[in-house]
């Protein structure tokens, strides 16, 4: 089969006959044959083995019919090359055992080179991109600063972020010091992707959402903004064309005037901003990303059929729509569910596009 460029064309708002669609955590565990998989792995083992990175990459490209691939991978993977004790346990997820609480701790980080550091991640790119070579687009991606500071503060996940948001009041230095050093690690190691193949790279900034716009505009922005310029610069310089930087930033639609400040050739948007205000609030510079709601997953394929609908027709024929789930996908999602959601964007999109 030819390869299917849409996806790509789409980044870039240039002329589909259909939306592309893709969805977060789409290699994973809402998958029978990932769960197979896990079950006689580790989750960093698995991570770090680059066939079984490929594996489990592949699996929603075969199975679901998605129009891009994301390589299989997290994004605290750099975590102990900078010196950070990083375990995923069980029932718990990621866990840091030495977590960041003051300036001598920002200090003692270093800032990981990716090809020392990740290896496996450059190899998983490179086998992917062969495998994908006449199927489906390649996404590579990482975690924004304020993101990796966040699990790096708090030494796991939370909902509050009081470490996190207390070192960024009462020492901005070792602050400002900390997002620079994982702004330099993810701007090598984003670089470093594309070298590998990566053809669009993501920017996950999960929890920024908790941040309030004052706090995002005065310590984050700048720091995403800086990962995004450089590494839009160097796909620019690498490329023909560029590799496009789709930049999600959860949870934070209510300052997403700010965001677009930060930059991308995409911006993200999560369920929580009707896609009408999207299309009204976002510059018409950027394409965008998602969004509905993952949890939809799980409604009948009529409502399913008529929320595809809606945010379909919002977008209209605006230039430059990747639909995307407003998040990653649920572990319980029904994979056949996942392949209804694909048929229906495809169908619905090409009768708005063809549409007079």
């Amino acid at each position: 089969m030819p390869f299917d460029d849409t996806f790509l064309r789409a980044c870039r708002r240039e002329p589909v006959s259909h939306t592309p669609v893709w969805m977060m955590r789409q290699a994973g565990r809402y998958m029978p044959e990932y769960r197979a998989i896990r079950e006689k792995y580790g989750f960093l083992e698995m991570c770090r083995t680059p066939e079984l990175a490929v594996e489990v990459s592949m699996q929603p490209v075969d199975l679901v019919g998605v129009d891009a691939a994301i390589m299989f991978s997290d994004i605290l993977v750099s975590f102990p090359a900078m010196g950070l004790d990083l375990e995923f346990a069980k029932g718990e997820g990621p866990i840091i055992h030495n977590p960041v609480r003051t300036a001598a701790d920002v200090a003692a980080l270093r800032v990981a080179d990716p090809l020392e550091a990740t290896p496996f991640v450059m190899e998983t790119l490179k086998i992917l991109r062969r495998e994908l070579a006449d199927k489906v687009p390649l996404i590579g991606f990482a975690g924004a600063p304020f993101t990796l500071a966040s699990y790096a503060i708090e030494g796991r996940g939370t909902r509050d972020y009081e470490n996190c948001k207390a070192l960024m009041w009462s020492d901005p230095v070792a602050w400002d010091a900390l997002l620079t050093k994982f702004a330099d690690t993810t701007i090598a190691y984003l670089c470093a992707q594309i070298d590998s193949g990566a053809q669009v790279v993501q920017l996950f900034d999960s929890w920024v959402g908790y941040v309030a716009p004052y706090d995002y505009e005065r310590s984050v922005l700048p720091h995403s903004k800086r990962v995004i310029d450089a590494v839009s610069a160097y796909g620019a310089a690498k490329v023909p064309g560029g590799v496009p930087v789709i930049h999600f930033a959860n949870g934070a639609t209510s300052m997403i005037d700010l965001v677009q400040r930060a930059g991308g050739d995409v911006i993200g948007v999560d369920w929580r901003l009707d896609m009408a205000k999207a299309v009204e609030l976002i510059d018409p510079q950027f394409a965008i990303q998602g969004n509905i709601d993952p949890v939809a997953l799980f409604a009948p394929d009529d409502a399913l059929e008529a929320i595809v609908t809606d945010i379909v027709e919002k977008v209209g024929k605006r230039p430059g729509h990747v639909f995307n789930l407003g998040h990653g996908i649920h572990k319980t999602s029904d994979p056949e569910k996942a392949r209804t959601l694909v048929r229906l964007v495809h169908e619905c999109s090409a009768r708005v596009l063809a549409a007079d």
